[in-house]
């Protein structure tokens, strides 16, 4: 018997556990991301998955990268350890397919299209919602594979309240966050900050170099206030700064500066009963400056995000919006450029409920400067054929613009057109009773256009970005949900054909199944839980194939007085050795323990 399939009888064992007690936590979450409007995931007609608070504290994860990769379908490719270049596949699809934001603010940088998840704290995250499958329709450039939303943390009752954590582990660890909250009858504020250091470990396998550290200083701030008239006032601002090394093609230890952040006003209103809007004002910027050369890269952009939610009558709830973009990107390096993008756009999104059906029809016309026009759209239905069962069934398109990198960075092509997809999508939710949720959904997405590094010639050190002709990826999910009482266990599979159609080979750094599980248990005072991934072998460069590999991580914690609890996670108990990028390396086991003090106002 191979890995996995050892790995998918664990996984089934460990996620069937449920004893019968009497506390049960079967509320469905809500969510904005899938519509832009509040809606439970059972209402959502896409696949979602939410990372909740809760689950979070629990993992005591280094970042948003180690939460994602811990659900089947997210797959995640990185160089090193804590702050290393970090990739992620979701879907199959292409690392720059998903839209990232903070707040619902785009945070995919112009200059490499990938968002760098590696810098971003989970001690500032309230909640991630993850919404598969197209969402150009509703977001623009880059939702072919899905979009993440990140919400950060607010006061969650009213009052003040503060709460904090230390953590110390191995490679010296050393984390340490603070946050204070204030909700009053019109008026809210918060400030929280977030700094982890570590000394690391080395990257490479084949070098003899020393240790590749981090440091990551973060903050999240806000401040809020509803007018007399019911018009609500936000400004928020999040920003990570910090510093990590890495080796270069030589194997020589290296650093590079790194400074992220989104700032953001936004202004809601109810100007009738029936009409509710939000305008929002955002500018995000992503700094990256190598200290041992002049190499660095930036993006900035300045965005209107205008969105009005008319309810028509009880059956059609319709969502339409304007979008106006300006963004600069810069790059100095093997090739400089200095570019500036306009983008504009508008949507409209009507949600229909009728009895047991449920209709959802959205376009959008983008136009981008470099591009012009592009079209994108959703319909997308589902039908409760039963109190258990939900049948969905959806069709919609997406796109990506080049980067600044595609197009005048290294090989790169300024003639490159902008990539398109097709997905179809099928699927199903079955609540077999209030505490066992299965859901299955089955995806093809076309895309057409994906930019690819080619070797020109051959062999030769030389290489030019393309458009490739076709690419295509089926593939089917499963998913398991279980809560009742003290117990709480999901289990989640994905079978994938991600493929060059042009060549028959597979994507890079893809896998064709992987495998999750997670378990947790509460009783009293104490909790325990384990998570673990099972992923097959994946293709990287030069023809080689990386290893199928299972990976478990155990965490526990204790609450020793009100508000009070002390936490240990161990991750990769059994010492797994793999790789996700070739030659590169990956922790071993490794401890890290926690002191938390945390009211339940925040």
């Amino acid at each position: 018997m191979n890995t996995l399939n050892k790995s998918l009888l664990a996984s089934l064992v460990l996620a069937t556990i449920s004893p019968v007690s009497a506390a049960d936590k079967t509320l469905s979450p809500i969510v904005v991301t899938a519509t832009r409007t509040a809606q439970t995931v059972d209402d959502s007609l896409a696949p979602v998955i939410v990372i909740t608070r809760e689950e979070i504290e629990r993992n005591q994860a280094v970042d948003v990268a180690e939460l994602l990769r811990f659900h089947a379908g997210l797959d995640i490719a990185r160089t090193g350890g804590a702050g290393s270049q970090t990739s992620l596949f979701l879907r199959g699809t292409e690392s720059d397919h998903t839209l990232i934001m903070i707040d619902g603010v785009k945070f995919n940088p112009g200059t490499t299209g990938g968002a760098a998840l590696q810098n971003i704290n989970p001690e500032q995250i309230e909640r991630i919602e993850i919404v598969k499958g197209p969402r150009s329709t509703l977001y623009g450039s880059e939702a072919i594979g899905g979009v993440i939303n990140i919400i950060t943390r607010r006061g969650k009752t009213k009052g003040t309240y503060a709460s904090g954590s230390v953590s110390l582990g191995e490679d010296r660890t050393r984390k340490f966050s603070a946050n204070v909250a204030h909700t009053g009858e019109n008026f809210r504020a918060g400030f929280a900050v977030a700094i982890n250091n570590t000394d690391g470990f080395p990257a490479r396998l084949s070098s003899t170099a020393g240790n590749n550290g981090n440091r990551n200083n973060s903050i999240n701030t806000y401040v809020g206030t509803t007018l007399n008239n019911g018009v609500d006032i936000e400004l928020s601002h999040w920003q990570s700064r910090g510093n990590n090394s890495y080796l270069n093609f030589s194997l020589a230890t290296r650093d590079q500066d790194f400074t992220n952040s989104v700032t953001a006003l936004t202004v809601k209103a109810d100007p009738t009963d029936i009409w509710s809007t939000t305008l929002k004002l955002s500018r995000m910027e992503d700094d990256l400056d190598q200290s041992q050369t002049t190499n660095n890269s930036r993006t900035t952009r300045n965005v209107l995000d205008w969105q009005n939610d008319i309810e028509l009558n009880q059956h059609h709830l319709v969502t339409a919006g304007v979008l106006l973009s300006s963004e600069n990107a810069t790059s100095i390096g093997f090739s400089s450029y200095d570019e500036s993008t306009n983008v504009n756009a508008v949507f409209v999104q009507d949600n229909i409920k009728y009895g047991d059906h449920q209709l959802l029809v959205a376009a959008r016309n983008t136009d981008h400067e470099d591009f012009g026009n592009y079209a994108t759209w959703n319909l997308e239905y589902g039908y409760q054929a039963s109190s258990k069962l939900k049948l969905l069934a959806g069709v919609g398109t997406a796109f990506r613009a080049p980067s600044g990198n595609d197009r005048y960075g290294f090989g790169g092509d300024p003639d490159l057109q902008p990539e398109t997809s097709r997905n179809i999508e099928l699927g199903l939710r079955y609540k077999l009773t209030p505490h066992h949720n299965f859901t299955v959904s089955a995806f093809d997405n076309k895309i057409k256009n994906l930019i690819n590094l080619i070797q020109v010639p051959a062999g030769s050190f030389n290489f030019n970005a393309v458009n490739v002709g076709r690419s295509r990826i089926k593939g089917i999910e499963f998913g398991y949900n279980f809560a009742r009482g003290p117990w709480q266990a999901r289990a989640e599979a994905i079978f994938q054909n991600p493929r060059n159609e042009d060549t028959d080979t597979l994507l890079l750094r893809r896998v064709k199944r992987s495998l999750t599980a997670s378990v947790a248990y509460t009783k009293g005072r104490y909790r325990i839980g384990a998570d673990m991934l099972a992923s097959g072998k994946r293709d990287d460069a030069s023809n080689v194939t990386l290893a199928s590999y299972t990976t478990v991580n155990m965490n526990a914690s204790y609450t020793f007085a009100k508000d009070w609890r002390i936490q240990a996670r161990l991750e990769n108990i059994f010492d797994e050795e793999y790789e996700l990028v070739n030659d590169y390396t990956t922790p071993g086991r490794t401890l890290l323990v926690q002191l938390r003090f945390s009211p339940k106002g925040f």
